[in-house]
């Protein structure tokens, strides 16, 4: 993988830069749009290259692990054959999913214990199987198995788990370093920067993860029930230590505004399922607002969609179209929703990218975000 820092932006730390990788380039600022399960929910891979213009996807360790299983995934040739998508994928180790289970999991010093969710059969993860798991699957950046540490956890605890995160951490580089790829294209490994929220923890998982020369950094632990502001301060921290000549990764990162907030501190990527959660549940994410499309107030508005939105669909359904499929519990109706949010937060990032080269991205992001909170 290749990094190039192309543009900076007076007055703020965003950046516009360049990944490239052997599945092609990834212009960031960038949005990945969450593929769990190796899809993107209600949405085709040939949408999400016409109408979303997605760039790169996510799938999920955890659960590719569990279903369909690594045998059926090497006998596939990895993920990109698998299901298609022949851009760059990123795969979170699953963490995070067992960071989820705190009534099915226990973290040792050998690595995460589990039950699965499906069946309830036993599973360990190390920081080692995680990655020769990631390396069947095929992802172009592959991550680090970490503890994700609470938002509120006490300063003891965050500290201790901080320091299993770096120890796994140590062994999970060591076991990347010392295997390679199975299907004919590189791989990259992330670190992932812990540390809850002390900035002392954070500044030392940096200066930790910094120091083993990844090609990029993940900063993880982040919007998992601290506040919005404090989630910010960790930013800064983390990104006054990471280097700048790699990519930053802010993980499961957030509405609108979060996602302008971050960039406008240093963050080159981001994903986060509220483009399509939201969009299930009848919410659209537009430049003027939120639209929620099961309000009686769009019951006879022809208007479309949004007119000058990013996607095909925007244009093709009116308003008052797509808030009949969703009293009819019409299931176009959240395959439109998706394809338009995840075309809204593609535009968004091409956005920030265009006004930082411009120069004068502080002042669009300050409109922007004012706009973006607004409900319609």
């Amino acid at each position: 993988m290749d990094f190039k820092l192309q543009a900076t932006c007076p007055g703020t730390a965003a950046r516009a830069g360049e990944i490239t990788t052997d599945h092609g380039r990834i212009l960031t600022p960038i949005f990945m749009p969450v593929g769990t399960q190796g899809a993107i929910k209600g949405v085709h891979m040939s949408e999400m290259r016409e109408q979303v213009k997605a760039q790169i996807i996510l799938g999920n360790t955890y659960h590719l692990y569990l279903r369909p299983g690594m045998d059926i995934m090497r006998r596939a040739g990895g993920l990109h054959k698998f299901n298609g998508w022949d851009r760059p994928i990123l795969t979170d180790s699953g963490g995070f999913q067992v960071f989820s289970l705190s009534d099915r999991r226990k973290l040792t010093e050998e690595g995460a214990h589990f039950r699965s969710h499906i069946d309830g059969s036993r599973h360990l993860f190390t920081p080692e199987n995680v990655v020769d798991t990631q390396r069947i699957i095929g992802s172009d950046i592959m991550m680090a198995l970490d503890e994700c540490t609470p938002g509120d956890a006490d300063r003891d605890y965050a500290r201790r788990s901080l320091a299993l995160t770096q120890r796994w951490l140590e062994r999970g580089w060591k076991h990347f370093k010392e295997t390679e790829p199975l299907y004919g294209h590189s791989q990259t490994f992330f670190p992932i920067v812990q540390g809850c929220t002390y900035p002392d923890l954070r500044r030392e998982a940096a200066r930790h993860a910094a120091g083993l020369g990844a090609e990029g950094y993940a900063i993880g632990g982040l919007a998992v029930g601290e506040p919005t502001e404090v989630m910010y301060e960790m930013i800064e921290v983390v990104n006054e230590i990471l280097p700048a000549d790699r990519p930053r990764y802010l993980m499961g990162v957030g509405t609108p505004a979060n996602i302008l907030e971050a960039i406008d501190r240093g963050v080159d990527m981001m994903d986060c399922v509220m483009p399509t959660r939201n969009a299930r549940n009848g919410m659209l994410f537009t430049a003027r607002g939120t639209m929620n499309m099961r309000n009686k107030k769009w019951a006879d508005d022809f208007s479309p969609l949004q007119e000058d939105g990013p996607a095909e669909v925007d244009r093709m359904y009116t308003k008052a179209y797509v808030r009949h499929l969703f009293i009819a519990d019409e299931l176009l109706a959240m395959q439109i929703a998706s394809i338009h949010n995840l075309a809204f937060y593609l535009w968004l990032v091409g956005e920030a990218r265009r006004h930082i080269i411009e120069g004068d991205f502080p002042s669009w992001k300050r409109e922007m975000v004012n706009r973006v909170m607004q409900r319609l």
